[in-house]
């Protein structure tokens, strides 16, 4: 029995400006992502990666070929369509954590629930809470956390939803060694304890070697 794919990737190409002065930020990418795996996205600067999640995440348009996600391609979603879906089934966590800094720690964590209207699923939410350690900060304001503390909040916003795929998009970029540890071990354990489909790209091959699996991207193309 093979296991379920969650994220297909098909002939997948970005390509920027004309003829001589063409850029390949992505030239022919198939992947398949199976669901519960924790995958890791490696390359220099310029290998493609960042443009890939973008594609994977519906936050840019391809110039040829298709993504899907949990069985919808994202090619056949007008851009309302898209925002909503990406809501629903999508979480990004993001080098510069991107909290709003005007909401405490719990209204970040809602927040895209709130744009649909939508409740939380407290059981889910409050165990992420514990697991996270952020029962006492739920209080709190962003500029009044550590960077490792950030992180962790955009996470179980991330997770909040309930997403069919969570792509990290260089999490522990601005962290030191120690809190990057940490971060990428909090990654794995979400995909262990809520069976999370995570995507991380990053530069950092030792903190890819903490993912089930590791895809190697050079010029716009994997390399494995």
């Amino acid at each position: 029995m093979t296991d379920e794919i969650i994220l297909q990737v098909r002939g997948l190409k970005k390509y920027y400006g004309r003829e001589e002065n063409q850029v390949r930020a992505l030239d022919g990418i198939d992947l398949d992502i199976e669901r519960g795996r924790f995958t890791a996205i490696v390359g220099t600067s310029g290998s493609g990666k960042t443009t890939l999640l973008n594609m994977l995440g519906g936050l840019d348009r391809p110039s040829e070929g298709s993504v899907r996600v949990a069985g919808t391609d994202l090619g056949e979603l007008d851009r309302e369509q898209l925002a909503i879906f990406r809501r629903k089934q999508i979480g990004f966590v993001f080098q510069n954590y991107n909290l709003l800094p005007d909401l405490s720690v719990w209204e970040n964590m809602i927040f895209p629930i709130a744009l649909d209207g939508r409740r939380p699923d407290m059981p889910f939410v409050t165990q992420m809470i514990e697991l996270f350690g952020l029962k006492k900060k739920l209080a709190c304001f962003p500029d009044n956390l550590s960077g490792g503390q950030r992180q962790r909040v955009a996470i179980a916003r991330a997770l909040a939803s309930k997403p069919s795929i969570l792509l990290a998009d260089e999490p522990t970029g601005n962290l030191d060694s120690k809190t990057a540890e940490d971060v990428v071990g909090m990654l794995k354990m979400t995909g262990r304890v809520f069976s999370q489909t995570i995507v991380m790209i990053t530069h950092n091959l030792e903190i890819a070697r903490s993912a089930d699996r590791v895809i190697h991207m050079e010029d716009g193309k994997i390399l494995n």
